[in-house]
């Protein structure tokens, strides 16, 4: 899986090993899911301030959240060349709040920002913690994030 990330934020210095760690991680949960090495990500970093902007545009919500999810639902529309990459989708995280939350849980921003990511990737293949499948998109979660020593 290629997976490209940007740092669009400049409210928390982004740690020098995060994107790395996001990078490896998306990579292992990618061929945990069979998705193919053919296959992009984008991964955004943002303040509070854009994602409640994003999270108002996208879904009517006048908050920021933690993570939003944006699969690529053009492709089937789209002559697609040989060889280029299947798109996934975007996941933009916000790191302000990823770093809030992983105070008031008392584990690390890598660990919380792990988290955050294989969340919104799970959303973007079809789990959907609110629906059928949330049990198993949260062992799934779990599992993910145990066999690279972040479930704790």
């Amino acid at each position: 899986m290629q997976v490209l990330w940007t740092n669009a934020q400049d409210k928390y210095p982004l740690p020098s090993h995060l994107p790395k760690l996001i990078v490896d991680l998306a990579t292992q949960a990618a061929a945990r899911l069979a998705l193919g090495e053919d296959t992009e990500l984008s991964i955004a970093f943002v303040d509070d301030e854009e994602m409640q902007r994003l999270n108002l545009a996208f879904r009517g919500q006048d908050y920021p959240t933690d993570v939003l999810s944006f699969a690529d639902t053009c492709e089937e529309e789209l002559i697609i060349p040989e060889g280029a990459p299947k798109l996934l989708g975007d996941i933009v995280i916000s790191l302000e709040r990823a770093q809030a939350q992983a105070e008031d849980y008392g584990h690390s921003l890598e660990r919380e920002v792990a988290f955050l990511m294989v969340h919104g990737l799970l959303h973007l293949v079809g789990f959907d913690h609110e629906m059928e499948n949330g049990d198993a998109m949260h062992d799934l979660t779990d599992s993910i994030l145990s066999e690279a020593g972040l479930l704790r």
